[in-house]
Formats: C-alpha cells, structure tokens, sequence
C-alpha cells in the first residue's frame, strides 16, 4: 500500500517505534518521540540491510521515493547502496581535504615546525591567503 501526505502527517507517536510502509522496501518509521525517518529495507548477498534517508519533513515523501528508485538501481547493477554511499563521501572528504588551500596549510605547518623563521612564516601565511582568496599574485 502506498503512502500518503495526509496519512504520514497523521501518523502519531505510540509507545513503541512502528513502520507505515510504502512499498520496495520503503518506509516511514514513526518513534515514540514523533520523529519520523524514512528508511529502506533491501537484501543484499543474502543479507538484510537497512538504508537510511532522512526525516521528515525535512524529505517530502517524493524525495524519498527517489532516493529508493536510486538504491534499487544501484542494486540491480549488482552494487550495495549502503556501501556506495560510503564511498560517495570518502570520494568527496578526499576532495575536500585535497585542495590548494589544504596542501599549502599543511606545507605552512611543515616550515613552521621546522623552525623557520618569523619573517618567512608571516610570508607564506600571506601568500596562501591571498592565493585562497583568489587574488592574483603579481600586482
């Protein structure tokens, strides 16, 4: 049975967490303190997993459906969603981190430790930051 916008605004809190199901896996799952996170159950391997969404409101019930559609692709390419997720923000902490700025703060903290001295230090300082900010060099 499919949800509706008006059936997950009218879910309620019960003493114990309990699922509204969507249908390929989806579901809200409703916990007693009122939060409602949407979630998806799959198998993959032959093993039972559980791939994790978001909260409501904060993803309407059509984000979440796509996000679903996403993981059942992922799946039928014969590919774990829950670990390609992993990958997916490693791939972008690693891009983050492999910056210019990155690099020239940890060449400053190099020269720093290797005792160079002030005049140099603050030279570098001001390059890096004026590289950061994207202005150029010369002028």
């Amino acid at each position: 049975m499919r949800l509706s916008a008006l059936a997950i605004r009218n879910a309620k809190p019960r003493d114990t967490p309990y699922k509204l199901g969507d249908g390929h896996g989806l579901y809200l799952l409703v916990k007693p303190s009122g939060t409602r996170l949407w979630r998806m159950n799959y198998a993959y391997m032959g093993r039972q997993k559980t791939l994790s969404f978001g909260e409501w409101p904060l993803l309407s019930l059509a984000e979440a459906r796509v996000k679903r559609d996403e993981a059942r692709r992922t799946l039928a390419a014969g590919l774990d969603p829950s670990e390609e997720r992993k990958l997916e923000q490693m791939r972008a902490e690693l891009a983050a981190s492999n910056t210019f700025r990155a690099i020239a703060e940890e060449w400053y903290l190099k020269n720093e430790r290797e005792g160079l001295s002030s005049p140099a230090l603050a030279k570098i300082r001001w390059l890096v930051d004026r590289r950061a900010k994207g202005t150029p060099l010369a002028g």
